[in-house]
Parts: C-alpha cells; structure tokens; sequence
C-alpha cells in the first residue's frame, strides 16, 4: 500500500498533488465553545456510573500525594480507633495499594481468604476490623507487574467482589499519587470524603496539593487534612524540634482545609508497625491513641452532618 493510501485509511481522506473540487472537508480549527462541548461528551460518554457497594453505607478514603508520610498507618488506627469508640458500629479496611501493600502487616492478619456460597471473598476480621488487601491474594515475595488495565480490574475484585457488607463505614488505604487507582475509585463508588495526609517537607506539600486539585476535579468532598511527622519533642527537656519544618498550616489555610489532627514522631510508632498491633490498642493510654480517637470521633461526626444535609435536601424535594 502506498503512502497514499495509507494516509487515507489513517485520516480518511486522499492526499492529491493537484488541488481538486473538495470532496472531502478537513476542518482544522474550532471555537473553545465547540471544543468544550466535545471533550465534555466524549467525558460523559466514557465515564462509569457510580454504583454503591452492597451493605456499605460511608466509604472514606485515606489519601497522600506523596509516598512514606504516614498513610497507612493513619488508615490502620482510624479504621481501629473507630470501631473501639463505637465497637456497634461495623468498620471495613481496604488496601487499594495493589503494588505495595502494607495492611496484612500492620493488621497482623495472613492467610488466603476464603469464597462464600455467592461466590465473594470472605475479608479477614482482626480488633473487629474487617479487611482487604491484595498482600493476602498473592505471596509477600512476589510483586505485582501489572498495567493500569488490571490494576482496575484487581480494584474491582477487591471491591465488588468482597462480601463488606454489613459495613457503617469502609475505610481505604490508597496508594500514593494521583493515578488509575484514585480514579477507578472515584469514578466507581460514591465517595464520601478523603482524607489527606501529609508531613512538614516542603517536597510533601507541594504533591499534596495536586492531589487536593485532583480530588476537586473528580468532585469529592475533603474531610480534612492529617499531618504526621510535625515535630519531635526532647526526651530531656520537652522543647518541640521542628526537624521537617513547619508549613504546613500555611499551606492548609490557602488551600482552604482544615488540619484535623496532627501527629508527633514517636520511635514507639515503629514497634506498632513492625508488631502489627495498632498503637490505639498497643498503647491506648499514649498521646498518639488519643488522637486517633479524635480523629475517629471527627469522621463520625463528618459522616452524621452530611447524612443530615443530604436527609435535608431529599426532604425539599
């Protein structure tokens, strides 16, 4: 096939040497209202309807742009902290880290979860958390080399093809970033905030921005901001160390968030991680303990305002 006409089956038109009465009309130009139009059906055309999980009533993600702040962590002791000051309540955890998840450990949990009768995955239960995470799925040898297309289809598993329900609130842990992951999920599932972790670095909040922007984009509500690492308090004589820096209240201010909590370095966190027993049950007496506390109680009570306003607004119409 010549040049010719391999531009034709290209771009659906002939090229010719000799220009000729036009059969074919190539519109090169258009207004920004036309372009708009456009890009706004080809949106709504490729996006999915959000469909709920079954038996889940609130799902809450846990998010950073940047990696190693803390994510998972806050993710493991909110999801706890939660289901102990309202142990009636039922509190799901998911790892949407497909690539590195960290939950089995920090959970202490293992093993191959096993198939219902209807065919899902039974989640793991541990401190009355029940629990997802690809790290159960695979060995913790082996790594995921997967593309963004089963990425998504491995979201889709662990999300509609787990039996969550009954859950008061599903709690996930989202990798770091602004990819497939936090799109898939937004796109999918009727989200009901984020929340958005971060530590002091200048590095940290600057990532942490873009993914406040990406969020706004995707139209989820922001639950707060969670700050980690802020300081590290003198064993000897109790003076605060601003070793990170200290920005980030500043940084929450223009971007209009509030900081919902915010958390010293605490050497004690490490043998929490490394033990897989959340701090808020291996010191529950601990500073750190209580504000996971706080933070639980503001999400209660982030999700109880805004199942009003939505009763309010059904009530109007």
């Amino acid at each position: 096939m010549n040049l010719q006409r391999s531009f034709q089956r290209v771009y659906g038109f002939l090229l010719t040497t000799n220009p000729a009465p036009c059969c074919y009309s190539v519109r090169l130009k258009h207004t920004k209202e036309e372009a708009a139009a456009h890009r706004a059906k080809v949106m709504a055309k490729g996006l999915p309807e959000r469909k709920p999980l079954p038996g889940v009533k609130n799902i809450i993600l846990v998010a950073s742009g940047k990696g190693g702040v803390g994510k998972t962590t806050t993710a493991v002791n909110l999801a706890c902290a939660m289901k102990v000051i309202e142990p009636d309540k039922e509190i799901g955890l998911l790892d949407a880290d497909v690539f590195g998840p960290s939950v089995p450990l920090m959970m202490n949990i293992n093993g191959e979860p096993m198939l219902n009768d209807d065919h899902l995955i039974e989640p793991l239960l541990n401190y009355g958390v029940k629990c997802m995470s690809m790290g159960l799925l695979v060995s913790g040898e082996n790594a995921v080399v997967w593309r963004g297309l089963m990425v998504m289809q491995a979201l889709e598993r662990l999300t509609r093809h787990v039996a969550w329900g009954p859950l008061d609130c599903l709690i996930v842990d989202t990798p770091p970033g602004t990819g497939d992951t936090h799109l898939s999920l937004a796109q999918n599932l009727p989200i009901d905030g984020a929340i958005v972790v971060t530590t002091p670095q200048s590095a940290a909040l600057q990532v942490t921005k873009r993914g406040v922007n990406m969020f706004e984009k995707l139209k989820v509500p922001i639950v707060g901001m969670v700050e980690n690492m802020s300081h590290a308090i003198c064993y000897k004589c109790g003076t605060k160390n601003y070793v990170f820096g200290n920005e980030t209240k500043q940084t929450a201010e223009q971007m209009g968030l509030e900081i919902i909590e915010s958390f010293e370095v605490d050497h004690n966190m490490s043998e929490c991680i490394n033990s897989g027993k959340p701090a808020i049950y291996a010191l529950p007496d601990s500073t750190h303990a209580e504000k996971y506390r706080k933070l639980a109680n503001k999400v209660f009570k982030y999700i109880e305002d805004k199942e009003k306003v939505e009763e309010h607004a059904k009530a109007k119409e």
